[in-house]
């Protein structure tokens, strides 16, 4: 197993992926013929899109954990700023924490989904070598915790639903965090989120690392795009941990059940939101629309439901996290392409601690 965390050939293919590789090669050699000699090629590279296609969808109807976790972290896979861009409307970004800060790996801001006006709390990692730098690589600080919960209070103030959106590898483990009160500020999170008054929704668009993820992972629905995955801890933190070698980052993987189909028959998860097919950095658009489609569908249920009951179903939702574990594992999985699946029982992101402990 290599040490990279994500190896990328050619720039865009993962590793896995070598025979779409081989194909795309084929296909830009005979345009470039097609060009030089003026010859028409086009059924031969028609043929080699069909072949394209079918190999893909061979490769990503039986992905194993390890792959999952490979196409969350591609570098072209959409970032928190890409759904800002082409699904938000009007938006407003609002800043800093009023105690220590301005923390860049999380961003919050009031904006407007389909005809909701919404506020929107992300993590942000980065596209470019300086952006990276400035949002510390998508891990927040406490500050930006800080910054989540004085921005959601500010939401539930004026009755605005709350969205957020996961992408994280962890929170930050530095010294500087951990003397400004890392984990209280999570911990803070939770308890807050579970008492504000306003619709949540949560949806896992890439990375979803432990606690930095489960931050601001407290609401009354929680989502995952199909290829991306929310754990504990990483793989290659947990093969460090088990084994003292991170090259076993594979078998921690599936050991973890951090896909999104493990964690929807383990009833952690209410949806999976279908990705297309060869990931959703093979089409960002569909992948955000998809997205936007889920928020608007949601959304519009949650808010017929009455304060009170949501805050108690909310409440239970939490409280029977682990008691019918087995019950849910049961439940079948199934995505399709034109709806998205939900389910009434659901429960959240805590209730990993135990059943990947369990599993591990």
């Amino acid at each position: 197993m290599s040490d990279n965390r994500n190896r990328i050939n050619n720039g865009e293919h993962l590793d896995f992926e070598q025979n779409v590789a081989d194909l795309d090669r084929q296909m830009n050699e005979l345009r470039k013929l097609s060009s030089i000699k003026g010859i028409d090629y086009s059924t031969e590279i028609r043929k080699l899109q069909r072949e394209q296609v079918a190999e893909l969808e061979r490769i990503y109807s039986n992905l194993t954990a390890w792959q999952v976790v490979q196409v969350a972290r591609h570098p072209k896979r959409p970032l928190l700023t890409d759904y800002l861009d082409l699904t938000i409307k009007d938006f407003r970004e609002l800043h800093g924490d009023r105690c220590f800060g301005d923390d860049r790996a999380i961003i919050t801001g009031i904006g407007q989904i389909a005809r909701s006006r919404i506020l929107i709390v992300g993590q942000n990692k980065g596209r470019s070598t300086k952006e990276k730098v400035a949002c510390n690589f998508g891990c927040p600080n406490p500050e930006g915790y800080r910054k989540a919960i004085a921005k959601m209070k500010f939401a539930e103030k004026y009755g605005i639903p709350i969205v957020t959106l996961i992408d994280t590898p962890g929170a930050y483990p530095g010294v500087g965090a951990e003397e400004r009160g890392q984990a209280q500020a999570i911990a803070v999170n939770l308890t807050e989120m579970s008492r504000l008054r306003v619709p949540i929704i949560c949806i896992c668009i890439g990375e979803g690392g432990s606690g930095g993820a489960l931050g601001i992972g407290v609401g009354d629905r929680m989502a995952m795009l199909e290829f991306a995955y929310y754990s504990v801890i990483s793989p290659e933190g947990c093969a460090a941990i088990l084994w003292r070698d991170g090259s076993q980052a594979a078998d921690a993987a599936q050991a973890l059940k951090l896909t999104s189909k493990d964690l929807y028959k383990l009833g952690l998860i209410d949806a999976i939101i279908p990705e297309p097919l060869g990931g959703a950095h093979r089409n960002v658009h569909d992948t955000v629309y998809n997205v936007e489609r889920y928020i608007s569908k949601t959304l519009a249920d949650l808010k017929r439901t009455k304060i009170e009951n949501l805050l108690e179903n909310r409440y239970k939702k939490l409280r029977s996290i682990g008691t019918n574990s087995v019950n849910n594992g049961k439940r079948k999985h199934r995505i399709s392409k034109g709806q998205i699946k939900t389910t009434t029982k659901s429960t959240t992101f805590k209730s990993i601690r135990l059943q990947q402990a369990a599993k591990v």
